[in-house]
């Protein structure tokens, strides 16, 4: 390994870049030393370790500097390289296949986007889903493979109470509030991406599978339980952008049936500007909107405290917050 070096560890330990001569790089270092310590620890070790490895790699993040910013972000690296087969489990091996490998790296982070089709967030939405009239009409924009759009497919598990009886079982530390009872009656769904994925692709299943961190074996398998019951129904996806598409979409919702146009941590890829567009053309709808994102990307006044330092999203109901929530629908505190 030619690797890390340390020349700015005096001014920002655990940043291994000279601040004077490329600020951009320290923002990239910090992001992934942010991304080791606020969502990797205790989660995935193997993360943490080449997330902080890569923190301090010079050679690594000048690379990564040539590429635009949104294409940087750790899970979108991470997950090339291992769908290009790179190793994960030794940051010396990673530094080698990434920097031997690099033009094919590139062009990876460059046309791909970070489509985690995390199904465990749909033990977030349900809550919010049974308490809404039922039924229900799904519309979820940044939809990847529509996975989460079977709610109603799924089992849950909220310490002891358990609500389902097929599909994979999706665990959810709940607390500040009663489980829900039921599960939603879903008479319609449809997603909005820009790039749709399809189930039945195996070349798209490889990327959710590459998305998913190299321990949670347990994410892979519901991934694939998940596949198998949208394949066999599949969902109506429509290639589209989140404001110029959504209204036209929405209109095709049966009438009769509560509209929910939902989101889980899309709009942190969505530039500033557009995020408005959509918060004001998503407020112009009949029915209701159901956002999890960060508190920085959808700000909400008074947010009590977040339970402890790990990375927290906001579960909101038509701009109301609502819990507290961990990124892969892991946990719930409910303060609404």
């Amino acid at each position: 390994m030619t690797g890390p070096t340390s020349g700015l560890g005096a001014l920002l330990p655990g940043i291994g870049v000279c601040a004077l001569c490329d600020p951009d790089a320290v923002t990239v270092a910090s992001t992934y030393v942010e991304f080791a310590e606020r969502e990797t620890r205790g989660v995935s070790p193997t993360y943490e370790r080449l997330s902080l490895a890569i923190s301090t790699d010079e050679k690594i993040l000048a690379l990564l500097h040539a590429v635009p910013p949104p294409n940087r972000q750790p899970n979108l690296l991470l997950g090339v390289v291992r769908l290009l087969g790179g190793p994960v489990d030794d940051p010396a091996a990673f530094h080698d296949f990434t920097v031997a490998n690099w033009p094919v790296v590139e062009a990876e982070l460059r046309t791909r986007a970070t489509q985690t089709n995390e199904i465990g967030r749909c033990a977030l939405l349900l809550p919010v889903l049974a308490s809404l009239p039922q039924p229900l009409a799904l519309l979820e924009v940044g939809t990847a493979a529509g996975l989460c759009l079977y709610p109603d497919r799924y089992t849950y598990r909220y310490g002891d109470h358990e609500i389902g009886s097929s599909g994979p079982i999706l665990d959810c530390d709940l607390t500040g509030t009663a489980p829900p009872t039921r599960l939603p009656e879903v008479v319609w769904r449809a997603g909005l991406d820009l790039n749709p994925l399809d189930v039945t692709n195996p070349a798209d299943v490889a990327w959710l599978e590459a998305l998913i961190w190299p321990e949670h074996q347990h994410r892979r398998d519901r991934l694939r339980a998940a596949a198998a019951i949208a394949a066999a129904d599949p969902p109506s996806l429509v290639r589209g952008d989140l404001v110029d598409d959504l209204r036209s979409l929405a209109a095709q919702a049966p009438a009769g049936a509560t509209l929910v146009v939902f989101h889980t941590s899309v709009l942190y890829q969505v530039p500033a500007a557009r995020r408005a567009m959509f918060v004001e053309r998503v407020r112009g709808l009949p029915g209701h909107w159901i956002a999890v994102e960060g508190s920085d990307v959808l700000p909400h006044e008074a947010l009590p405290p977040a339970p402890d330092q790990a990375l927290y999203n906001v579960l909101a109901l038509d701009g109301a917050p609502l819990a507290w929530t961990r990124g892969h629908g892991q946990a719930m505190a409910w303060f609404g």
